[in-house]
């Protein structure tokens, strides 16, 4: 059986790992660079690979075809691969008939990651050996070679799965759902929102879907579309008392029958997104039979994630802000709508099909002054030239630190939140924000 694995990342070498254990005859292609670190573990696993080329004779004599995340499937290899009629899945999928464990799957425009980190804290301190997988930390294909866990929680993007034909988790949760990706949607908020809903399809009566109730998007799905799995909704509002909502300022949840409450004051996250995030989180570790004093335990105790609103420095009276992982409209609103001081705000990248109206509102009462970080800011200055009162472009994340510094007075928060993806200027979102932090340290 010959596997062809597209892209030499994170997944792609998991992929390769698990693979050769298995027994496939391995290839793995990548277009661009393969890192060093890559390069070394490929070698030692005596596995065959080529970088910053695709060799046709080489990819279309596969059986089967693992492409990574990364990869549109516009690309002219991978429309050459369905040609020949060659299945290409994600490596979710193809890792998956390999683990005997239960996952835990978390998908959403927003909020997935640090609702991920939350749930795999929840259940560690739960006494739970989980593994931490899929857009995070080690790949799950590499994970499930080494087989040491009793669990997973994967955080899952569109992207992972619109590759899945089989993967079934047992606890699916879905956080939100706003327009993302597009570009790689054909601008169709339907095939995105679809593509989201794949981590349900599998699913069975003895499985869990948790799921924001307040989202439009969400519900209108499921009015229209059926899943076999058991429905956990949770909610801001007290109307929802089937599964975990929110009344006088507390978190109740009737999971189970066992009633849990905890003030939102307790939770160590502000944002009312990451009292959605905490719900989520709390809902599965419920469903896991998780302590309610671990589980009052872990949420005051959780240390956030890198480049989600993560507190830089203060200088001068001046707050900094990292936010760098925010790549889409929705991200940045809940962004903007925790600021409480005057901010001056860093925004622009790859934009991947961004309706900046969302954010005008907030706009025009949080923002005092616009820093445009890309290559091409024209979207940007089109939307908010009018908006606020000062509006600067920068073409290095120094230059706009120290732009941004010139700009805001004691009292005030400079807020990176790109809104865009981080291509144009930088490897990732975070090598954005590292560079981010780096320029403020440096004032």
């Amino acid at each position: 059986m010959r596997l062809v694995v597209l892209g030499g990342g994170e997944s792609g070498v998991g992929t390769a790992i698990l693979a050769k254990k298995k027994g496939y005859d391995v290839f793995v292609s990548d277009f661009g660079k393969i890192k060093n670190n890559y390069k070394e573990v490929l070698a030692l696993n005596k596995l065959d690979w080529e970088e910053e080329q695709h060799t046709e004779e080489k990819i279309l004599n596969a059986d089967l075809v693992m492409k990574s995340p990364g990869i549109p499937d516009k690309s002219p290899i991978v429309k050459k691969i369905r040609e020949k009629g060659i299945p290409v899945i994600s490596e979710i999928e193809f890792a998956n008939p390999f683990n005997e464990v239960e996952t835990i799957g978390i998908t959403g425009s927003n909020g997935k990651t640090t609702t991920t980190m939350l749930v795999h804290h929840l259940l560690k301190q739960g006494g739970m050996n989980v593994g931490l997988a899929g857009n995070i930390g080690k790949s799950f294909a590499w994970q499930v070679a080494e087989n040491k866990v009793e669990g997973y929680v994967l955080e899952l993007s569109s992207f992972q799965l619109d590759g899945i034909v089989d993967y079934r988790p047992h606890i699916a949760v879905i956080t939100n759902i706003s327009q993302d990706h597009l570009d790689r949607y054909e601008y169709k908020y339907e095939l995105y929102i679809a593509a989201k809903f794949r981590i349900t399809m599998n699913q069975t009566k003895e499985d869990y879907l948790v799921y924001d109730a307040d989202d439009e998007m969400i519900n209108d799905w499921l009015s229209k579309n059926k899943t076999k799995a058991k429905l956990i909704p949770f909610s801001l509002s007290g109307n929802n008392k089937e599964g975990i909502y929110v009344e006088d300022d507390t978190i109740i949840s009737n999971i189970k029958k066992h009633e849990f409450t905890m003030p939102i004051n307790e939770l160590s996250l502000d944002g009312k997104h990451n009292v959605k995030n905490a719900m989520a989180a709390i809902a599965v570790a419920q469903l896991k039979n998780i302590r309610k004093n671990t589980i009052r335990e872990s949420m005051s105790n959780f240390q956030g994630v890198e480049h989600r609103l993560e507190k830089v420095l203060k200088i001068q009276g001046v707050e900094y802000i990292n936010d760098s992982k925010a790549t889409n409209t929705n991200s940045t609103y809940y962004a903007l709508d925790s600021m409480s001081a005057p901010t001056v705000w860093i925004v622009g990248g790859v934009d991947k099909g961004n309706d900046y109206n969302e954010l005008m509102g907030l706009v025009n009462e949080k923002v005092k002054a616009i820093v445009c970080l890309g290559v091409d800011n024209h979207k940007i200055i089109s939307a908010f030239g009018n908006v606020v009162d000062v509006l600067v472009e920068a073409t290095s994340m120094t230059e706009a630190v120290i732009a941004a510094s010139k700009l805001a007075e004691k009292g005030d928060t400079v807020l990176l939140s790109p809104c865009c993806a981080s291509f144009d200027l930088f490897e990732s979102y975070e090598d954005r924000g590292k560079q981010f932090k780096a320029a403020v340290q440096n004032l």
